[in-house]
């Protein structure tokens, strides 16, 4: 309805977010801990695990040493919060399903990224073709190249913490 004393403006009851994020993150060191036998089930746990954060996972991908999603969040949920507990659930699931992985770690930070309705395609079939684009590009360039494009200033010496 309209509110009393402010004609043409309109009160909604509800609000509408399409909140796009394309996350990235890697293992501690870049270490290649995420060997392929390991990957889909790991991407399939982290699906899961934004799904029970309330979000969307559109898809997950990565190499051994890090890891791309693309996933709608909730209005109502810290990023950072998000990553963290992204970061230390899938952490402890590694820990849990991989004795020998008794040393894994993620890296202290992570790229996160909005990406519009329109470019969601195209930043999918990104993520999609990891391991295409990564036969002739190192993660550190991939990861120098978002920053980049994201007008993202970055000090190489705080980047791989």
């Amino acid at each position: 309805g309209r509110p009393k004393g402010s004609p043409g403006r309109f009160l909604m009851s509800h609000s509408y977010t399409n909140l796009l994020y394309h996350l990235v993150f890697a293992t501690k060191g870049r270490e290649p801990w995420l060997a392929k036998p390991l990957r889909p089930t790991l991407f399939a746990y982290l699906g899961d695990a934004v799904r029970e954060l309330g979000g969307i996972a559109l898809i997950v991908n990565g190499m051994p040493e890090h890891v791309h999603i693309l996933a709608k969040l909730r209005p109502d949920r810290n990023l950072s919060d998000v990553m963290r507990e992204l970061k230390a659930r899938s952490s402890g699931w590694i820990h849990r399903k991989n004795s020998e992985l008794a040393v894994f770690g993620w890296q202290t930070g992570y790229g996160a990224f909005t990406v519009s309705q329109s470019q969601m395609k195209v930043v999918h079939a990104y993520i999609e073709k990891q391991e295409e684009h990564h036969r002739t590009l190192a993660f550190t360039d991939e990861m120098r190249q978002l920053l980049r494009r994201h007008g993202l200033d970055f000090d190489e010496a705080d980047l791989w913490e």
